[in-house]
Formats: structure tokens, sequence, C-alpha cells
């Protein structure tokens, strides 16, 4: 795909050139670290409550008392900070009319879809692992198993990469970046609480809408599991989204 590198180079010098990533970067630590520090204090907690308890002792686990509640905070986090990172990449290109004269560089669509959307996960990985500090204590003390942490840490950067996917094609759909980051909240918010009608309709569709539902497939990486089924929903809806954004441009290259 020719001239991917230079998009990519151009929209992560963007990136970083932005107030608004360091912004995001720092309010997404921040409410993590303390969601983290709460996980770990009511784990301490209980766990001198265990030493006068043998049958609570038996129940401990830091897996499903501290790690999974982690990451599952940690989607709620990003559920609020992976519009604002998309806002800008085609919004504010439209609203310049340095989107036309990109149409004039011998540049395909497809590279510069896949080049901006690649600077932008490259930001959140970067971001993401500024959360292993946490991790590199938590171990430390507890010496837990290695399995749950990278299980879901996958589970977290499969569902930033579909948050982002989505945000990207929202940003393609107007000059606004307001516009585009509400856009792209309210269609992950709905992504995330359709599950929770499954009890309202038929247990065929109940089925269907769960499976729609993003917090039923980060739980199962959340409890260390690594399911193909969760791999391939993610994928499919990073492409999808990917893929109307592709269209989209396409639109915007045959009106002129």
């Amino acid at each position: 795909m020719k001239g991917f590198w230079a998009v990519y180079r151009r929209e992560l010098y963007g990136m970083f050139a932005s107030p608004v990533m360091y912004v995001v970067a720092f309010t997404f630590l921040v409410i993590s670290g303390y969601f983290f520090y709460s996980a770990m204090a009511y784990y301490n907690l209980l766990s001198f409550q265990a030493g006068q308890n043998p049958f609570m002792a038996k129940q401990f686990s830091v897996s499903e008392m501290v790690l999974r509640p982690f990451f599952l905070d940690l989607s709620i986090v990003l559920l609020l900070m992976a519009p604002l990172l998309t806002m800008r990449l085609f919004a504010e290109e439209r609203k310049t009319g340095t989107l036309e004269l990109l149409f004039t560089y011998p540049i395909s669509d497809r590279a510069s879809v896949l080049a901006k959307f690649t600077a932008v996960v490259s930001t959140f990985l970067l971001i993401l692992v500024g959360t292993l500090p946490g991790i590199v204590f938590l171990h430390y003390l507890t010496s837990p198993s290695w399995q749950p942490i990278l299980c879901g840490y996958l589970g977290v950067f499969l569902l930033g990469s579909a948050f982002l996917s989505l945000g990207i094609f929202t940003s393609s759909l107007t000059q606004n970046q307001i516009v585009a980051a509400v856009l792209s909240f309210g269609t992950l918010l709905m992504f995330w609480v359709i599950g929770w009608t499954k009890n309202l309709v038929g247990p065929q569709l109940g089925e269907i809408i769960e499976y729609i539902s993003f917090t039923r497939h980060l739980d199962t990486f959340a409890k260390g599991v690594l399911d193909s089924r969760d791999l391939i929903y993610y994928l499919v809806f990073i492409v999808f989204f990917l893929f109307l954004t592709l269209r989209q441009m396409g639109s915007y290259r045959w009106r002129g």
C-alpha cells in the first residue's frame, strides 16, 4: 500500500503534537490507577479477614478480586476516552480542506484509512503500557498467574481497537470533531448496554443480542480464558467499521 508509512508518520506526529492526547492519556492513567488502587485496597482488607477464616481463605483469588475488576474498569474508561482520540482524524481534515489535498497524492484510500487506524492504535497501546507498573507491583506482592494478566490485556487491547475503528468511522461522517465524538460515544454506549435487554426478548434473539454486546466478550478475557469466538468478534467488528470508513472515503472522492 503506497503511502501508508507517510500517512502513518504524519498522523502519529499529529497525535503527539496535540494536547488532547496528553489530556486523554493523563486522565486515563489517573482513573485506571484509582480503580487499581481501590481493587488492591479491597483485596488487602479481605486478606486480613481471610487470615481469621480458613473457609474464606480457600475462596480467595487475586485474579477474581483484583485483575478481573481492573480490566473491566479499564473498558469503562475507554468508553469515554476512545472517541476523544479519534474525533479529529477525518473531521479535522474535512473542515480544513486537507482531505481533498490528500486525494491528489498517490495514496490509496485503503492505505490512508489503515495508516490513521494504526497510528491511533499505536497511541492507545502506548497509553495502555502506562498501566503496567501496577501489575508489576501486584506481581511483586502476590505472584499471580500470568495467563489472566495476558488474556486481560489482550481483551482490553482488542476492545480498545474496536472502539477506535468505530470512532474513525464516525469521524469520517462529519466535519465537526465534537459531533464525531458524541456519535462515537453514543454508538459505543449502545453496543455496551444492548446486552441488558436479552431477558426481555426470546431466547434465540437474546443470544444474538448478548453476542453483539461488548461486555460478554471482554469478561471472558478478564477471566483468563482465550476463546476464538471472542477474537473473531472483535476482529470482524474492526474490519467492518474500517470497511465502512473506506466506503465513506470513496464517496467523498467520487463527489469530488
